[in-house]
Formats: C-alpha cells, structure tokens, sequence
C-alpha cells in the first residue's frame, strides 16, 4: 500500500501553459464540435441534451442530508462563588 501515498511522477494537475497549449490546438476544432453538438441535440440524443444543460443552465444545487445522532448529555453549570460572600 505504501506505493499509492506521497508525491509521483505526473501526478497532479498540468502546468498552466501545457493547458493554454492544448485549448490553442483545440480552438480550431470549435466549430465543427459546435455543429456536432447541435446535430446530437437536434436529433434528441439523451447525452447532448445532457451536456447542453448542464453547461447551459449549470447543475442544480445539490444538499446534503446529515444525520447526526447522540447521546443525551447532562451539563451541570455551577456558578462560581463571588467574592463579596
């Protein structure tokens, strides 16, 4: 187990700049991609719809329901003695 801890080669997120080298290689591809997307949707695939709202209007607000549970615990506050008597 002692291999999976600690830091790796290639772990973590890419440096800033490997990033902007990857989205100018991928802007070109935009439109074609839009098109693609708008076809999916126009043709009622249940991903494209997905992914279009989802980018669109966001994800909805996702809550949490906590439980907590415990015991009854007594607290006995005692005041302390002031010194006029």
């Amino acid at each position: 187990m002692a291999e999976h801890g600690g830091k790796r080669d290639k772990a973590g997120r890419k440096p800033k700049a490997e990033e902007q080298k990857l989205v100018e290689k991928l802007s070109p591809l935009e439109p074609l991609a839009l098109k693609q997307l708008e076809q999916a949707v126009r043709g009622g695939e249940k991903w494209a719809v997905d992914l279009f709202f989802k980018y669109y209007y966001g994800l909805p607000k996702q809550t949490i329901d906590q439980t907590i549970k415990s015991e009854d615990v007594q607290i006995t506050i005692v005041k302390p003695k002031d010194d006029k008597g």
